[in-house]
């Protein structure tokens, strides 16, 4: 099997979204820094809580899906809809915005450690305009895989493979087929994960540095930093000398002319100028 290698580091940059939350983005920061189906991805986490407290009111998307990953801290999700549900530490929402959907997620604390990502994955043309819906899912739905010498890694979408065993996570039969799997390891400690060839993938380190690649030509990925990987059949990543905890993201490419505008991520400008008129008279959300 090919091994993957580093091709290519985005050093994450502090910046703020919603209503003033302090945060740090990585792939998303330009056009340029996307790797598809993955538009966007922010991590959050402050001790601070003036750093949270404004949240995130009431916005809008349509053609692609947000998915919220809780470390640390308790979020509140609600719709345009009438749906709302909790995001604690250790669970996730998997969005699908597809046509509209205008909702808010603000924090359920006012003191206390916020942790967590946000990440946005793109949809084709043909699912851009479908329904929307999303997943909540808790820290019991989302199994944890024992590694030797203290490591574990939680499923969240895809598969995962380890001494000849398959974990699957509760996130399947997307057409982006994604893998999404948060890692910790021990000093040293390693994980071979095999995947599509042609898929694309990245690492985000978010404590500690990584070692990306065969063991003969890894390459140091620090901390704070998405890595986007070469085409290949398999990913090899090492923690450094502190441990590590890092998350692995791994998706079909969709091919498609990406128009962005905001919270709306369509194929033409002419579908973007759609969904702002759609969005001042009503009409993303008159269904």
């Amino acid at each position: 099997m090919t091994t993957r290698t580093l091709e290519q580091i985005i050093p994450s940059q502090a910046t703020s979204d919603g209503a003033g939350v302090k945060l740090r983005r990585s792939l998303g920061q330009s056009p340029d820094l996307r790797h598809d189906p993955f538009l966007l991805l922010d991590e959050f986490g402050t001790d601070k809580p003036e750093d949270y407290l404004a949240g995130f009111p009431e916005h809008p998307h349509r053609g692609f899906e947000t998915v919220t990953y809780m470390l640390d801290g308790h979020m509140r999700h609600g719709d345009h809809l009438g749906h709302s549900g909790d995001l604690k530490a250790g669970g996730v929402q998997w969005m699908t915005a597809g046509r509209g959907i205008v909702h808010s997620e603000m924090p359920q604390q006012a003191e206390g450690r916020m942790r967590g990502f946000q990440l946005w994955v793109n949809l084709p043309a043909a699912e851009k305009m479908k329904a929307a819906g999303y997943r909540d899912l808790q820290p019991e739905d989302i199994p944890v895989v024992s590694l030797p010498r203290g490591g574990k890694v939680k499923v969240i979408a895809g598969r995962f493979t380890h001494a000849e065993q398959e974990t699957a996570g509760p996130i399947r039969g997307l057409t982006t087929d994604p893998t999404y799997l948060d890692v910790e390891l021990p000093a040293g400690g390693q994980i071979s994960q095999p995947v599509p060839a042609d898929y694309s993938a990245f690492v985000y380190a978010y404590e500690g540095t990584l070692e990306v690649g065969a063991e003969n030509a890894r390459k140091t990925l620090p901390a704070q930093a998405a890595g986007l990987l070469s085409s290949g059949e398999r990913i090899e990543v090492a923690a450094g000398r502190e441990g590590a905890r890092f998350i692995l993201l791994a998706g079909r490419p969709i091919g498609e002319p990406i128009v962005q505008y905001g919270p709306f991520v369509m194929n033409t400008p002419e579908e973007i100028n759609q969904a702002v008129r759609d969005f001042q008279t009503g009409a993303l959300t008159a269904y």
